[in-house]
């Protein structure tokens, strides 16, 4: 990869356009163009303003050399935060699957929600410690995932409220039997529209 390709890489990861990009940095939209295209190289000033921009060393923009150990320390931090905020969000909806199955009371779903929110205060730690160049990739791999959970119990509270005036953390299947598909396809739809734009916003 060649100092082209890595600007271009850095100024995608950030999901900024070439324009944006040159504001921040003082130059047109055309000069980032060259630099991209291969057709011109940056100054040194714009080169460390961009190294500070996208918090990288300028040895990466120029040569390629990997970022310093500590920015690769925090990326794990910020990975990590992605671990345990799922494993918070999975055990709220566990724990409110299992409270509900067992004694039917309206705590239930407000249990897996406090756990729902706790992960995303986690995660919400993680994304503000990350470097920029780092953030939109954060939100992607949290997202793609744990909208599956996350999502899940105020669907089903607002199915169950609607249809059957129960506050339950997972959908009931009483009748109208049609509703549980209804609720099914809406569930599903939101979820991979959700990783839809997380992997368009990737590219």
């Amino acid at each position: 990869m060649d100092m082209a390709e890595r600007i271009q890489n850095l100024r995608k990861m950030q999901g900024i356009s070439q324009e944006q990009l040159g504001d921040k940095i003082g130059v047109s939209r055309q000069a980032v163009s060259k630099w991209e295209s291969n057709q011109s190289v940056p100054d040194l000033d714009k080169v460390i303003l961009m190294s500070e921009h996208f918090n990288v060393t300028t040895d990466y923009i120029l040569k390629g050399i990997k970022s310093s150990d500590k920015l690769d320390e925090k990326k794990i931090k910020t990975n990590f935060s992605i671990i345990v905020a799922t494993a918070l969000n999975s055990i709220g909806l566990i724990a409110a699957f299992a409270l509900w199955y067992e004694r039917q009371v309206a705590r239930a779903p407000a249990i897996g929600l406090i756990f729902m929110v706790l992960g995303c205060v986690v995660y919400g730690l993680g994304f503000i410690n990350a470097t920029d160049s780092t953030k939109k990739e954060l939100r992607c791999k949290f997202w793609e995932i744990n909208i599956w959970l996350v999502s899940f119990i105020p669907l089903s509270l607002i199915y169950n409220v609607v249809m059957f005036g129960v506050v339950a953390p997972y959908p009931l299947l009483w009748y109208p039997l049609i509703a549980f598909p209804i609720f099914c396809m809406i569930y599903i739809f939101i979820c991979f529209y959700v990783r839809k734009r997380c992997k368009k916003r990737m590219k």
